[in-house]
C-alpha cells in the first residue's frame, strides 16, 4: 500500500475497518455516510510488510502455509484435472494422467505455494492432447513422464537429493521459502590465512550473524577438547551454494556450526541427518518455524534422521504421520548434543568452561 497524489488507501482502509469509526463511513464519491459496524470484512496479502503497523494493528491475521506435494497432488487429480479435460471437450476415459507423472509436475515444472500455475500447466497439457486426440485413433490417451517434455519444454526446476556420501565440512539443512520446504548443503573449507571468516551465497544479515556465532563458539570450546585446532593461522569460508539466490532467515545456525565442527576435526556427517535451529552464543539451540514444510522436504530428498530444536516437537503434530514414521528425530537444546549426533563429539559445556579455563585439561563437570 503506497501514498500519492491519486489518496491514501491506507487511512482510507484504517476509517473502514475500524469498528470505533466506521458506524459513520463517509463515501467521499456518493456524499453519504454508511454504517459499517455490523460488516465482516475478509482481506488477502502475499505479504504483511507493505501493511502500515495501524491498519495490521486492527486486523486479526491468519496464516495460511502453502500447500504440500502430497495435498498438491490430490488437488490436481481429484480438481483441477477433471475441470480442465471438461472445459476442453473431452472426458477421463479419453485422457488419463500416470501418478508418476503428475508428480514430475509437481516438482520439475512448477514451484508455488498454491495451485494457480499447476493449472495453467494442465491447461497446456490438456490444449496439446486434445488436438492429438483429433488426429489419433486411439480410445484413450495417457500422459506419461516422458511426454511431459514434448508439451512443457525442459524441466524448470530441479529437486536436490541426498548423496551417499559428503566430505568433512559439508553438512545438510534445511530451508523454508514461501513455496514450501527445502534442504540446502552448507559447505566449509579452510585456507592458511590469519583467522579470518569469509561467507558466500548472498547470505543475509540474519545468516551472517549465525555464521559468525558458531565459529565464536568453537573457538571458545574447540581447543580444549582438540588442543592442536589453531584458529589464528587458517582462514574459514562458509558457502551455501545457489550464490544466485539471496538467503536469510534465523534457521540455519546449528548447521553452521556443525559443519564448521565437522571440518576442523575432520568428520564427516552422515548426508541423510539434516538439521534446523538457531542457536545463541551461550550454545543453547533456539526454536525456528516452518517445521512442517521443512520435515517434509527433508523426506522426500531421502533424509531420515532429523535434529530440532526440543521446543520444535510439539511442531511435529502437524507433520503427516507416514513421513514422521520414517524419520527420527532426535530433540536437542544445546549444541553440544547436536555434535555429539551427528559426529559423536562431546564438545565442553558452558559450565565446563567455567571450571576449565582455555589452556587447562578438561575436568568433568561437577
Amino acid at each position: 500500500m503506497t501514498r500519492g497524489f491519486g489518496g491514501d488507501p491506507a487511512s482510507a482502509m484504517l476509517e473502514v475497518l475500524d469498528p470505533e469509526q466506521n458506524s459513520t463511513f463517509q463515501d467521499h464519491y456518493l456524499d453519504t455516510p454508511f454504517d459499517l459496524s455490523k460488516v465482516f470484512f475478509i482481506a488477502t496479502a502475499n505479504s504483511l510488510e507493505g501493511i502500515p503497523l495501524p491498519l495490521l494493528d486492527r486486523m486479526e491475521v491468519v496464516d495460511l502455509s502453502g500447500y504440500t506435494l502430497d495435498e498438491k497432488k490430490q488437488i490436481a487429480l481429484k480438481y483441477l484435472w477433471p475441470k480442465q479435460i471438461k472445459e476442453h471437450g473431452l472426458d477421463e476415459n479419453t485422457l488419463k494422467i500416470t501418478d508418476e507423472a503428475m508428480t514430475k509436475l509437481l516438482t520439475h515444472y512448477t514451484r508455488e505455494a498454491g495451485v494457480r500455475d499447476l493449472q495453467r500447466k494442465i491447461a497446456t497439457i490438456c490444449k496439446f492432447m486434445s488436438l492429438k486426440a483429433v488426429k489419433s485413433t486411439e480410445a484413450t490417451l495417457t500422459v506419461d513422464v516422458k511426454d511431459l517434455e514434448e508439451i512443457l519444454g525442459a524441466e524448470r526446476f530441479s529437486s536436490d537429493m541426498i548423496e551417499s556420501l559428503l566430505p568433512p565440512g559439508v553438512v545438510t539443512g534445511l530451508a523454508w521459502t514461501p513455496v514450501g520446504g527445502d534442504i540446502l548443503f552448507i559447505e566449509s573449507a579452510q585456507m592458511n590465512g590469519t583467522g579470518q571468516l569469509l561467507l558466500t551465497g548472498q547470505l543475509g544479515d540474519v545468516m551472517q550473524e549465525s555464521a559468525k556465532i558458531a565459529l565464536s563458539l568453537l573457538k571458545s570450546r574447540l581447543p580444549l577438547l582438540d588442543p592442536l585446532v589453531d584458529f589464528s593461522k587458517k582462514d574459514i569460508h562458509v558457502h551455501v551454494p545457489a550464490g544466485a539466490i539471496p538467503k536469510d532467515g534465523p534457521s540455519a545456525g546449528v548447521t553452521m556450526l556443525t559443519s564448521i565442527a565437522s571440518l576442523l576435526l575432520n568428520k564427516p556427517v552422515d548426508p541423510k541427518l539434516a538439521m534446523t535451529g538457531e542457536i545463541s552464543l551461550r550454545g543453547s539451540v533456539l526454536p525456528v518455524g516452518g517445521i512442517k514444510e521443512k520435515v517434509i522436504a527433508a523426506h522426500r530428498a531421502g533424509v531420515r534422521e532429523v535434529i530440532l530444536c526440543n521446543k520444535n516437537e510439539k511442531d511435529l503434530k502437524e507433520i503427516p504421520e507416514e513421513i514422521r514414521h520414517d524419520i527420527r528425530f532426535h530433540f536437542v537444546e544445546d549444541v553440544n548434543e547436536v555434535l555429539k549426533v551427528a559426529m559423536g563429539v562431546d564438545l565442553p559445556r558452558w559450565d565446563q568452561l567455567r571450571l576449565n579455563p582455555p589452556g587447562t585439561p578438561l575436568l568433568p563437570a561437577g
